[in-house]
């Protein structure tokens, strides 16, 4: 599953790891009589890079890149559960206290203490007036700055890249369905905001112990407040602002089921047409992407969000 609202993309294999009730193993050649320790199952371990490609008739296209994260067997076979480059991010880092910084100083923090061969990519560069490691795992960084800033956390572990981007800002690709065409089903509602109200506020308590916040919206809407670290008054505003924004938008709600072409992932621009109600024709983010593949073929369910041509 891949989703730019989850700190990582996550990948599940199930395997056969019996043959007529005997361990499969693997032979290095035809005249090799088999080694016990090259049974299928003992072949996968924890921590190993893995990559997954689909497709059809030699068509291969790379579905994920990560790490097993944990290996598991019964008398039905093997599952192997995998991770991308987050799985290198849960482990602890040293103590350290933050004054006057940054996103991208605290991450580029995290990477130099876990892996320094990942790069950074950010361009949503929140401010923290006091940021406080202790007794964290990196992944608990991240996740605070995530659920602080509501930044879009994620990885390309094929790049070796750790992405820091404000809410469906970043953009990856394009995919173009129809409800008539090429939807297999759908639970989509379409979900305007001509009629929502919101008063967003966004609270934080400064160095000072002061609380500070800042309101957007119509005021008597419906009222929404998050609280944050310690940030000054223009970056609680940046949050305020882009969290109105993004709960003002037009979006559909639901997901719809379609086949492995054409090729999405999260941070697709993805054109859904319906010819019963033309009407509702526009261009939206895709969030999260589940593919399923097996001897039938292969499937995704696509979860769209928010309309990205105006309202």
């Amino acid at each position: 599953m891949k989703s730019s609202k989850n700190l990582s993309d996550t990948a599940s294999l199930n395997c056969v790891i019996f043959n007529f009730n005997r361990h499969i193993i693997i032979k290095d050649s035809f005249d090799d009589g088999g080694n016990s320790e090259n049974k299928l199952f003992k072949l996968y371990r924890r921590g190993q890079k893995i990559e997954i490609f689909l497709g059809y008739n030699d068509k291969l296209k790379l579905e994920f890149s990560g790490y097993i994260k944990e290996v598991k067997t019964d008398n039905e076979g093997m599952s192997i559960e995998c991770e991308d480059g987050l799985f290198l991010f849960r482990k602890p880092v040293p103590n350290k206290v933050f004054k006057n910084t940054s996103i991208v100083e605290i991450a580029n923090y995290l990477i130099k203490n876990i892996d320094p061969s990942f790069k950074l990519v950010c361009d949503y560069n929140i401010g923290y007036e006091k940021f406080t490691i202790h007794k964290a795992d990196a992944i608990d960084v991240l996740q605070k700055i995530q659920e602080e800033t509501s930044a879009d956390v994620f990885f390309d572990t094929g790049k070796k890249e750790l992405h820091i981007h404000g809410a469906y800002m970043y953009k990856t690709g394009e995919a173009f369905y129809s409800l008539q065409k090429n939807i297999e089903t759908s639970s989509l509602e379409y979900k305007t905001a001509e009629d929502r109200k919101i008063e967003m506020t966004v609270e934080s308590v400064g160095t000072d112990g002061k609380t500070i916040n800042y309101t957007t919206g119509t005021t008597g809407g419906e009222r929404i407040i998050k609280k944050v670290g310690r940030m000054s008054k223009s970056a609680i505003k940046v949050i305020a602002d882009v969290e109105y924004k993004n709960r003002m938008s037009s979006s559909y709600v639901g997901s719809f089921d379609t086949w492995l072409i054409p090729y999405v992932e999260p941070g697709y621009t993805i054109g859904i047409d319906d010819e019963d109600f033309p009407e509702k024709d526009d261009l939206f983010y895709c969030e999260s992407v589940t593919t399923n593949f097996s001897e039938n073929g292969g499937k995704r369910t696509v979860t769209p969000s928010i309309k990205l041509s105006g309202n």
